[in-house]
């Protein structure tokens, strides 16, 4: 038999040991995950697929609470055909209205600074952002945020990359910070508008002297041949401009700023039935609504 472990400590493993139950004592595979039932379930299916493990071989999980002295197995689904068997239920916190801030700015940047404190939000300026063409087929993909203030939020791109093209085409996005270690969304919607030419400009000289390269190297969404291709077109940008040089911003390189009219706030909770506290604006105004999960 072998056990998959999880717990806080790998150095804990004597503590661990005494919560096995008696008899023989099993081969252990340790996987520090913390207690992250989905980050377990992946391992164990790494470990089942391993060429290390003997077909046959029965792989368990386990999650230890050392503080509480307390063990125990945790079910995990064996293949995507038990998708329906993993879940995990939310419990790290709630939402009431009369903790909301005034503004749905003010609210963003509390639950943003707490995400950026948090050591398990790795890129806490990480969303998603979804568009579609004017053939209405959506597309979506992971974009950093890369200003914010009361006119909404702000992104930048090749305007002839999909997302470019798709929000020239049709004006309007939806935004998606997935806080998952802190049970936590915020769903943006709301119209797209390009930012002024000096803020692009400001904000494509303050990036490092690679990403620059990189943005004028790449025909971004475009096929190309193989990376050959761009490694190439870095060689010779880097020739023509070094370093201690100005690397022009691209003509088709900028920012779109995502104008929201609604601004959701979600806070997982037990049962599925989460807080989800939105605003949504009308006319110059903004008011705060509980949706149900």
């Amino acid at each position: 038999m072998k056990l998959v472990l999880a717990s806080n400590n790998p150095g804990k493993l004597r503590e661990i040991r005494a919560l096995l139950p008696p008899g023989p004592q099993p081969e252990i595979d340790f996987l520090t995950i913390g207690d992250q039932i989905e980050a377990l379930t992946h391992d164990v299916h790494r470990v089942r697929g391993s060429t290390l493990v003997p077909a046959g071989t029965e792989v368990r999980g386990f999650v230890f609470d050392l503080k509480a002295g307390k063990g125990g197995e945790v079910e995990i689904a064996d293949s995507v055909e038990d998708l329906g068997e993993m879940r995990r239920d939310y419990r790290r916190a709630a939402l009431d209205e009369g903790w909301l801030a005034g503004a749905w700015l003010e609210q963003f940047t509390l639950w943003f600074d707490e995400a950026r404190e948090a050591d398990e939000v790795v890129e806490p300026n990480a969303m998603i952002f979804a568009t579609a063409g004017g053939d209405g087929r959506p597309s979506a993909r992971t974009v950093l945020l890369k200003a914010i203030d009361e006119r909404g939020f702000v992104l930048y791109t090749n305007l002839d990359s999909r997302k470019g093209r798709e929000a020239g085409e049709n004006p309007r996005g939806c935004l998606l910070f997935p806080w998952h270690p802190l049970e936590r969304q915020v769903i943006v919607a709301g119209a797209i508008e390009p930012v002024d030419a000096a803020d692009a400009d400001a904000y494509f000289a303050s990036r490092p002297y690679g990403a620059r390269i990189g943005a004028l190297a790449s025909p971004q969404s475009q096929p190309i041949a193989d990376r050959a291709v761009l490694e190439a077109a870095q060689a010779e940008l880097e020739a023509r401009y070094p370093p201690e040089d100005e690397v022009p911003r691209p003509g088709r390189w900028s920012g779109l700023r995502v104008v929201p009219e609604t601004v959701e706030f979600w806070q997982g909770r037990p049962n599925r039935l989460h807080d989800r506290l939105r605003y949504r604006r009308e006319g110059d105004a903004w008011t705060v609504e509980r949706l149900a999960p």
